[in-house]
């Protein structure tokens, strides 16, 4: 058993809830960039010049 004071009542910390506020924008900024990456590289390479075969 934990040793400790008469009448001390110990609450839980919550500092994990209290550092979500900080953390959250920067998941969200990775999720965007994330997103967008894999959209982009999804589509494909638009600056293909045509080849002799298209004309």
């Amino acid at each position: 058993m934990i040793a400790g004071y008469d009448g001390v009542d110990v609450l839980a910390d919550h500092s994990i809830l209290l550092a979500i506020p900080a953390f959250l924008p920067a998941f969200a900024l990775v999720g965007v960039v994330v997103f967008i990456a894999v959209r982009d590289r999804r589509a494909g390479d638009d600056d293909t010049e045509p080849t002799e075969e298209d004309t």
